[in-house]
């Protein structure tokens, strides 16, 4: 099975829609404890699963459960905590919370994508939350977008 992942800082619409349908994504699976961003108008909650549905025949989920806790991402993004305690804060919550337990590796049957802000997945909580997922279940390949 594929767990695919996307960010979409410094992309364009165009190129982030086209590369969702070029890997044939039918599920957007939102991971940001914030779906309001503004830095990129595409993404906002109002205006994502419209855009998903219209461009590329994907459905659109925001499980605030993927999501950092609040307290995690500002420890990090807001007061400057290292990248190694986010790493290490971000997994002890996808543990306690069991998110193996509470996601159906079925679903991924269907092609499905992680998103969050990041461009790139080396620093971003998509890449752990993916590899996590790698390590609960069998036969899981990730792919970043």
């Amino acid at each position: 099975m594929d767990i695919f992942t996307i960010g979409y800082g410094h992309k364009k619409a165009e190129t982030f829609f086209e590369t969702l349908k070029a890997h044939g994504i039918k599920v957007l699976i939102d991971i940001r404890l914030n779906n309001t961003s503004q830095l990129a108008g595409y993404t906002k909650k109002g205006d994502l699963p419209y855009f998903l549905g219209t461009i590329c025949g994907a459905q659109y989920r925001h499980l605030l459960f993927l999501a950092p806790s609040k307290e995690i991402f500002e420890a990090y993004k807001k007061k400057g905590g290292s990248w190694e305690v986010f790493q290490k804060d971000y997994l002890a919550l996808l543990e306690e919370r069991r998110v193996e337990e509470m996601l159906d590796p079925r679903d991924f049957e269907t092609p499905t994508v992680f998103l969050c802000a990041e461009p790139e997945p080396d620093h971003c909580h998509r890449r752990f939350l993916a590899e996590y997922l790698q390590r609960r279940w069998v036969n899981v390949k990730i792919r970043h977008l």
